[in-house]
């Protein structure tokens, strides 16, 4: 009589069915591109502030607001987090977002405003961000002394541009005009610190780092390390 065979069960996980791990490809370091553009577009639009040239050309900084300090920001943010970099991601896209509704709000909202209102709405525009970059300036602080600088330089510059527009100070927003350019050269020597370190494959300008925690704890321990040494010195 022929046996009836049960086919056996199969007790072993079956592996998940994966494609092969596929090596990442690599991007440039979009820090230096994002720096330009911020520098470039803080630079004209504090020139304006500081009335060395007429407001009458002020629409110039609008392209650039749109185009370099804006739409091209939001894509070096945009590939800071593709680098795993979440510092220069939050950055890069929210100072990108800050030109682009900055050039729609001169553009379509500041026009329409009464006269009374258009200096606490633009004051109160300036306050929101330099909230924001107060605290990106405590994260800066395990960056580098470059970006850092930015950083200190830019909330000083949002809060006094701030209180020059709510209290309609002109010379304080000139103040803030010229506080910008300072700004602006802060980020300039960052973003030719870091394309031309990149480029040349080692230090040519230093940036000051400030997240080697090794280095910090041994400039710690070395005082400790010298009051205790009592080895005797041969005279």
């Amino acid at each position: 009589m022929s046996q009836i065979r049960v086919p056996e069960a199969k007790t072993s996980v079956p592996v998940a069915d994966t494609a092969p791990s596929m090596p990442q490809p690599q991007i440039g370091d979009p820090g230096p591109l994002g720096l330009a553009g911020f520098a470039m577009t803080t630079f004209v639009l504090s020139v304006f502030n500081t009335n060395m040239i007429s407001d009458t050309v002020g629409a110039a900084v609008l392209p650039l607001a749109l185009f370099y300090g804006g739409l091209v920001q939001l894509l070096a943010g945009m590939w800071e987090f593709r680098k795993g970099n979440t510092f220069g991601a939050v950055a890069f896209s929210s100072y990108g977002a800050f030109w682009l509704s900055f050039a729609a709000y001169v553009k379509f909202v500041a026009p329409g405003l009464p006269a009374g209102d258009a200096g606490n709405a633009t004051g109160l525009f300036l306050l929101a961000w330099g909230i924001f970059t107060l605290y990106m300036t405590v994260a800066a602080m395990r960056t580098n002394g470059a970006v850092l600088a930015v950083f200190v330089a830019l909330t000083i510059t949002y809060f006094v541009l701030c209180v020059g527009n709510f209290a309609t100070s002109p010379n304080t927003i000139k103040a803030g005009g010229w506080l910008g350019i300072i700004t602006a050269v802060f980020a300039w020597y960052a973003s030719f610190a870091a394309v031309t370190n990149g480029t040349w494959g080692r230090t040519v300008m230093p940036t000051w780092p400030l997240n080697d925690a090794n280095a910090f704890m041994l400039a710690r321990r070395r005082p400790m390390m010298h009051q205790h040494d009592t080895t005797p010195v041969a005279h």
